[in-house]
């Protein structure tokens, strides 16, 4: 097996942006070039077979071009794409900090409260007070949000990032994000849908309007999106779930799960799990955590949990029948398990919250 630099990020090959904005040619030369807020997505990279890719699937015509402040010329396409499916990989997939550039590279990299290349308080809060967020981007740092998302539907394996510096943007690409971290514990891939929302807001009297990246997963239901780590098969295509029957009142099927078990310690493990999502008692009173005990209990006797066929390894002796126990619950009403299936207090060896 192979080793790796455990101080590296391991980050996936970036293949190319995803914009929603452009600049147009300014007509006096000697000044910079006009920003344009776009409807639709923009797709830019060095290769010009990923934006091709994009302009075939989307719409719109590949053409040369260079960033404002950079000499190499890279490739775009200004598609004609409002909303796009896209995947999240496993982990934190987005990044946020307040920031400043200049010339020489970023000068200020805060996150509201301390500015982490100089280890100040946040400058701008101090300067300008509460809402120096409002002031003129020459005069303060401007929230920077990327998310790295993948394009299943275009070549190669690696992630788009797409970068925004709207204050409001900010906050709602945040909070969805966030929803499918908690689902998902950042373990599995979310298939989601991003689209550009333009919205509105009075301030000081005056009407201004900007565009929202919306992140939403995108799933046949929104139980799906909520019942933890989902199957790659699913994320590349959601419909799969649309007949998955491990959904039951919003919560996966621990005891199909279960079942799929070959050792009591994977069966104390999916104990663990539905514990922390609070769908099991934490003493293993409920019935629940009853059934799952009796798995386990089954699956050290040699019981297909299964078929609840009793099966032999044919290089150990037959030991005979184990002597099962009573557990008294809350209700001081006998339940036979299996000793090594009594798990709490909570669910041992070892005892404590996992």
């Amino acid at each position: 097996m192979g080793s790796r630099i455990v101080t590296m990020k391991r980050q996936a090959a970036e293949l190319g942006r995803i914009r929603t904005g452009y600049s147009r040619p300014n007509p006096d030369p000697d000044k910079r070039p006009i920003p344009v807020r776009s409807e639709t997505f923009v797709f830019s990279s060095h290769s010009r077979d990923y934006v091709a890719a994009a302009a075939e699937l989307w719409g719109g015509e590949v053409e040369q071009w260079t960033p404002q402040n950079q000499k190499i010329a890279q490739y775009r396409v200004i598609s004609r794409a409002k909303e796009i499916r896209a995947i999240l990989p496993a982990g934190d997939p987005l990044s946020q900090a307040y920031e400043m550039w200049s010339g020489g590279g970023c000068s200020r990299r805060c996150d509201g409260e301390t500015e982490r290349l100089s280890g100040q308080p946040c400058l701008c809060l101090a300067r300008y007070g509460p809402e120096w967020h409002e002031r003129s981007p020459r005069e303060v740092c401007r929230p920077t949000s990327r998310i790295a998302v993948m394009l299943p539907d275009l070549p190669d394996l690696g992630v788009w990032r797409l970068e925004s510096k709207s204050f409001y943007a900010a906050d709602a690409m945040a909070g969805g994000v966030d929803i499918v971290l908690q689902a998902t514990e950042g373990r599995s891939l979310m298939p989601v849908r991003m689209w550009i929302e333009q919205r509105s807001v009075v301030r000081h009297g005056e009407t201004k309007t900007f565009p929202v990246v919306m992140v939403v997963p995108s799933l046949p239901q929104l139980r799906h999106a909520l019942a933890g780590p989902i199957p790659t098969a699913a994320a590349l295509d959601p419909a799969v779930l649309a007949g998955r029957p491990a959904i039951e009142s919003g919560r996966p099927d621990y005891l199909a799960e279960a079942a799929r078990c070959r050792t009591p310690d994977e069966v104390r493990e999916v104990w663990h799990r539905a514990n922390r999502a609070g769908d099991v008692a934490r003493d293993g009173s409920d019935e629940l955590s009853r059934q799952l005990m009796q798995v386990a209990a089954d699956i050290e006797a040699g019981i297909d949990p299964r078929t609840g066929e009793t099966h032999q390894d044919e290089d150990s002796p037959d030991d005979g029948p184990v002597d099962a126990e009573i557990v008294e619950d809350q209700d001081d009403e006998p339940v036979t398990a299996h000793p090594a299936a009594a798990w709490p207090p909570v669910a041992r060896p070892g005892g404590g919250a996992r």
